[in-house]
């Protein structure tokens, strides 16, 4: 048990004094940038879809 609450109170000391923590506006717009990022990356999947669907569909009905 002594291990743990050594490994603990190491654990916190090291983020305390060696992590550099963002600022709050470094925070906001890295999650502004992941968001974009992510809604991008979304559009991009539905457009790929949208066309792959469309594909497929014309493939089907040269088929039957």
């Amino acid at each position: 048990m002594n291990r743990i609450t050594l490994y603990i109170k190491e654990a916190y000391l090291e983020l305390a004094k060696k992590v550099s923590w963002p600022t709050w506006a470094q925070l906001q717009s890295s999650a502004i940038l992941v968001m974009v990022a992510s809604l991008i990356f979304a559009l991009i999947i539905f457009v790929m879809d949208l066309g792959f669907k469309n594909i497929m569909t014309e493939i089907y009905k040269m088929l039957y």
